[in-house]
């Protein structure tokens, strides 16, 4: 699939890539490569993945790494009670021990997970590796042979071998290094926060019925948040949730009670409401002019444990 005709498709489906992603996938379905992503929270690492394989026209397999992912959760297991309940069917049928035991460990008795399921399709899916900083650094070394042979082997079945290679993606946040030896067998690309063009492009390909101030202001005003040091910055996925919730509202521009209405959609600690509201002053032109009731503002309101008031500009 050409460069251009990667973004065309994945802008039919609501997601807009530009010239380095394109490129990057562009070259790891031709170099049959696994493509790290990396980037903060909630710039479209995942999505790419969904709609790469809505692209392509196959299925997605997601494997969700978390600490303490195993191989057996990862790749297969056997599935026990089926195989007692097996046992228990044929001990007095004169079956030799041998021929029960071939039996239960045949491929009707295996539990595949996704890293088996992705080696094991008739035609290449999308493999969606999520978040593999959070594994531990011995299950990111279970994946190298995977990722370079793509092939298993199950001690009573034999070496299994891709039929066709999946289109596999990577996703990090990097909540820790990962090793040189698991970059080295993939091509690297970095997604950083949009661009507020390219924020405006994604509200509009991605909520076409949002009003063109509205989405602007939204570009705008997200635009300066990510230069705040917020414990947790809002990502696109933050953004798309507030032009969602403010047009179910039936809003068309944001003014100070509609953000105080609205905050938990795109920032999600405590302490980041304070911040905002601190920063009250510099909101000013980001937001509507329409005051808020009894000339007060909805940002400078009592909230348990302390008032958090901002000086006016």
């Amino acid at each position: 699939m050409t460069l251009e005709r990667l973004r065309e498709r994945f802008a039919e489906h609501g997601y807009v890539a530009n010239d380095d992603f394109a490129t990057a996938l562009e070259l790891a379905l031709a170099l049959e490569k696994p493509l790290l992503i990396e980037g903060p929270a909630g710039v479209g690492k995942t999505e790419s993945a969904k709609v790469l394989a809505e692209v392509l026209g196959t299925r997605l397999i997601r494997l969700q790494c978390y600490e303490g992912l195993d191989a057996a959760s990862a790749l297969y297991e056997w599935n026990y009670q089926k195989q007692l309940l097996r046992i228990r069917l044929t001990e007095h049928d004169g079956t030799s021990a041998e021929a029960r035991e071939h039996e239960i460990f045949s491929e009707p008795f295996l539990l595949k997970r996704p890293l088996l399921e992705a080696i094991t399709q008739e035609r290449a899916p999308v493999l969606l590796i999520d978040e593999i900083d959070r594994a531990d650094e011995a299950f990111e070394a279970f994946l190298l042979e995977l990722l370079g042979e793509f092939q298993v082997t199950i001690p009573e079945l034999g070496t299994i071998r891709a039929r066709e290679r999946p289109a596999v993606v990577m996703t990090s946040n990097r909540t820790r290094e990962l090793s040189d030896a698991l970059r080295r067998r993939c091509l690297y690309l970095w997604l950083d926060y949009p661009t507020r063009e390219q924020e405006l492009a994604i509200l509009r390909a991605r909520l076409p019925g949002i009003g063109e101030r509205l989405s602007e202001q939204i570009a705008r005003f997200m635009e300066h948040l990510r230069t705040l040091p917020f414990e947790k910055v809002p990502g696109v996925a933050e953004s798309l949730d507030w032009a969602l919730a403010l047009m179910r509202l039936h809003r068309d521009a944001i003014d100070e009670q509609t953000l105080e209405q609205t905050l938990g959609c795109i920032l999600k600690v405590r302490e980041d409401w304070q911040l905002l509201r601190a920063q009250r002053a510099r909101l000013g032109p980001l937001l509507d002019d329409a005051a808020a009731p009894n000339g007060a503002s909805p940002l400078e309101s009592d909230y348990g444990v302390g008032t958090v008031r901002a000086r006016r500009g």
